[in-house]
């Protein structure tokens, strides 16, 4: 369909096409945001494979799995989503769900760090064209009464894609090459692959191509099945016909809105601790309870995941007898999460740790429904897109810009103090405490430093 700009008579009582067209539209966008955050977190899930098959310390890893990604994402979010003001949204979505796919598989095939980093930026350009028009889309698609749902709805992509993202990249992380040539074999396809030497392929490598390439797929799909509707057709019919808004307009218009950028500030401040915490949160789980990459992601790390749509969903349950929820839960939720998550991280049982984060996530993460529904909430139909693109570039300049080396930099600091309250002798060498093969230390120097390379981190996670 074109893109037009039209208000309806009865578009802000009924929304845009039929109930049942508006349920599939709304699926298919959610799916794209799922693989949006598969594609994303991926990389945390296989963090530690990683770290060894680079010899990377702490804040190497962080500055990978944070800045670049972060700040790519942040400033291509807004002309992505001043052209999602202005032209057809679902044909920005699918180039942009290709783009992300490709650079995800092409992770699995970097040789270097520099390549690893670049391929992360281009995953990070390709995923700034997601929500600033899905949520747009969305506007025009559902009334202002039925709008918090949808986006609820939507916002369960952070969900799905993080457990989704622990359950098949923690399995496939956790094959070796051989493995997974071999089930290649079984299948008749080993044909494909003659002359591979699968003893030299890691399974991060193969995780990152298996999950990356079916993004196109899904691209196919929204290209084929959804419309564009027409700008503004939900709003009341009194509503002057939207104008389509350049980014100084929508700054203008956001100027007169504290509750905007206060809400930004909060969830910028969240997603700090949010991001620093799940880039190191397999690395933590393998370092000091010594669970395997594939046990992280299954086990532990889809569980966790949970937290991020049990939050949303009280919220949700709760909008109807307090109006205000989506202000004062997520206040109260975080400040039950930052005792939990402490003693989780200092407790030496895993199933305690695990139970206590479990509870600590769903506090935590009440935030994310109530940033899109004040972000979108407070500001004109002509602008939704462009003020949603404006908070994200805050969020994720703050939150994933810094957040990850911000906890890789204290791991690294906290390390050598953990070193020496471990027994091994100031001079010791970090280096040779965290090299992947420890067989030339004796026993008690193994020892040591594997208690001193968890308790680094293990002290950096409480502190953030």
């Amino acid at each position: 369909m074109s893109d037009t700009t039209v208000s309806s008579g009865t578009g802000h009582l009924t929304g845009f096409g039929t109930k049942g067209y508006r349920t599939y539209v709304l699926l298919a966008l959610m799916l794209v945001y799922t693989l949006n955050f598969v594609d994303r977190t991926l990389i945390t899930v296989v963090a530690q494979p990683i770290i060894n098959a680079f010899d990377l310390n702490d804040f190497q890893w962080g500055l990978l799995a944070g800045p670049p990604f972060a700040i790519f994402y942040a400033f291509m979010g807004i002309p992505i989503a001043m052209a999602a003001d202005k032209t057809n949204r679902i044909r920005i979505i699918v180039a942009c769900i290709i783009l992300w796919s490709v650079m995800t598989a092409l992770c699995g095939l970097a040789g270097s760090f520099a390549m690893l980093l670049l391929y992360r930026v281009g995953v990070a350009v390709g995923e700034a064209g997601c929500t600033p028009p899905a949520n747009s889309i969305i506007g025009d698609y559902y009334p202002a009464k039925s709008r918090a749902g949808a986006l609820g709805i939507y916002s369960m992509g952070v969900t799905l894609g993080g457990v989704l993202a622990q359950l098949f990249g923690g399995s496939i992380a956790g094959l070796t090459g051989v493995q997974f040539g071999g089930f290649l074999g079984s299948l008749g396809l080993d044909w494909m692959f003659t002359g591979m030497d699968w003893t030299l392929v890691d399974g991060w490598r193969i995780a990152f191509v298996l999950i990356g390439f079916p993004g196109v797929l899904v691209a196919l799909l929204i290209w084929l099945t959804v419309k564009e509707p027409p700008r503004g057709y939900s709003e009341p019919p009194s509503s002057a016909p939207p104008k389509k808004a350049g980014i100084f307009d929508t700054y203008k218009e956001l100027l007169g809105k504290p509750s905007f950028w206060w809400m930004t500030l909060g969830a910028a401040t969240v997603a700090f601790v949010g991001y620093g915490l799940i880039s190191f949160q397999a690395p933590f789980l393998q370092r000091v309870h010594g669970v395997g990459v594939a046990e992280a992601g299954i086990k532990y790390g889809a569980p966790l995941a949970l937290g991020t749509f049990l939050g949303g969903f009280l919220s949700e349950k709760l909008t109807p007898r307090f109006p205000t929820v989506v202000a004062w839960l997520p206040a109260v939720g975080l400040l039950a999460a930052i005792p939990l998550y402490a003693f989780a991280f200092m407790s030496s049982s895993l199933t305690v740790a695990f139970v206590l984060w479990s509870i600590a996530a769903i506090g935590h993460y009440s935030y994310l429904g109530a940033q899109y529904t004040i972000g979108q909430g407070v500001v004109s139909p002509r602008s939704r897109a462009t003020a949603i693109a404006i908070m994200l570039v805050i969020v994720s300049l703050i939150g994933n810009g810094i957040g990850p080396p911000f906890v890789g930099y204290l791991s690294d600091l906290f390390l050598q103090g953990q070193m020496t309250a471990a027994g091994l002798p100031i001079d010791f060498e970090v280096a040779a405490c965290k090299a992947r093969d420890l067989s030339a230390l004796t026993e008690f120097e193994q020892g040591a430093c594997r208690v001193a390379y968890g308790g680094g981190l293990r002290l950096s996670m409480v502190a953030t």
